[in-house]
């Protein structure tokens, strides 16, 4: 027979809670739907904003609309103009050139940082967004590749971990998503993915060097494509 100082008590290993996502603010359901009206071109440029048919199409109240219309206006996606009211601001295609080349900076940061810093399940999640891509712009579904490109960007810019360049180059990523609204045609789609898996691989593998040629790859190729809208 054992003796009490021989006996040990048998742990029960303790199952971690699984922590349900934070419900997200009214302000940002109604910055979401509103900023995806602005980049698809739903509310073209030069549209005044009118706020009572923004309240019937999100479904959100008075004062989160409010908010998100003042956080569009500092991302410079709606200009506020004397006895005319909020207004779509236009497409600027010479400062275009400047969005891009000054997002080319913070995304080979960002990439880099995304490649040393990502989980596993980050991981697994942008190549599987990169995947929904493809098959998007195979089919030319611009909305699909929309969509799957903001779900891969929302788990790349959280992998990289970097707060203050992410929050530098959000509305840059925004202006560039309605500039392509605005210019695509069938194909470039196709074209573009490449350098998405691209840096899709690098960030997988951990390849710092990989994620970020693949990001300086997509911005060398976003400024061409802005130089041939310019030029006609």
């Amino acid at each position: 027979m054992m003796s009490k100082q021989g006996t040990r008590k048998q742990e029960v290993p303790r199952v971690a809670k699984k922590i349900p996502p934070a419900k997200r603010r009214d302000a940002d359901l109604a910055y979401d739907a509103i900023e995806t009206m602005i980049i698809t071109l739903t509310l073209p440029p030069g549209t005044l904003v009118v706020e009572s048919e923004l309240l019937e199409r999100t479904g959100i109240g008075r004062t989160p609309v409010r908010e998100a219309l003042m956080r569009l206006m500092s991302s410079g996606l709606l200009i506020q103009q004397p006895r005319r009211g909020l207004l779509v601001s236009p497409i600027d295609l010479a400062d275009h050139l400047d969005v891009i080349q000054t997002r080319l900076v913070l995304e080979q940061l960002i990439a880099a940082c995304a490649a040393r810093r990502s989980t596993a399940a980050q991981r697994a999640e942008i190549l599987a967004q990169v995947e929904k891509m493809t098959a998007a712009a195979e089919r030319d579904d611009l909305a699909a590749y929309t969509r799957a490109d903001h779900d891969r960007a929302t788990v790349f810019y959280a992998a990289s971990r970097n707060i203050s360049a992410v929050t530098a180059v959000k509305p840059l990523v925004t202006q560039s998503r309605r500039f392509w609204h605005a210019y695509q045609h069938a194909g470039q789609m196709r074209e573009g993915v490449v350098f998405h898996r691209q840096i899709a691989n690098g960030v997988a593998s951990g390849n710092e060097a990989e994620a970020i040629a693949g990001a300086t790859a997509l911005m060398n190729y976003l400024e061409a494509f802005t130089r041939c809208v310019i030029d006609g």
